[in-house]
């Protein structure tokens, strides 16, 4: 029998192996949380600052949205852009490309007369 040391502790090498083995449920389990963290990762998130925004103008926003936007923010990626204006339905967004973030939300009765800067891109999403 061998045995090893892990944090001073004594191991015999068989113990090691049989807590290695995981069962088909718990490598599912993982494998769930994995994925749903990975999608996460690859979702849009929306800043403070536009979570405000997008309450008191009351702009509505469900699954849907927030998938077409990030399909708008990975293809501005792909495009090398960093802060893009996205112009989605009656609505104009500001995103941070790098962060995946949306950084501001204007309807359009108050996109009226404005003056966006700070942005290397646009993307019109249908």
């Amino acid at each position: 029998m061998s045995f090893r040391i892990i944090n001073g502790k004594i191991v015999p090498v068989e113990a090691l192996q049989e807590k290695k083995s995981t069962s088909p449920v718990e490598k599912e389990n993982f494998n769930k949380v994995f994925e749903t963290e990975l999608e996460k990762e690859n979702q849009v998130k929306i800043s403070k600052h536009a979570m405000e925004r997008i309450k008191t103008r009351n702009i509505e926003l469900d699954g849907k949205d927030l998938k077409k936007l990030t399909d708008a923010i990975d293809k501005a990626d792909s495009k090398g852009a960093r802060e893009s204006l996205l112009l989605y339905k009656d609505v104009a967004f500001i995103a941070s490309i790098r962060n995946k973030t949306i950084i501001t939300a204007v309807d359009g009765q108050n996109a009226k007369d404005n003056i966006f800067t700070n942005i290397d891109s646009a993307v019109i999403i249908s």
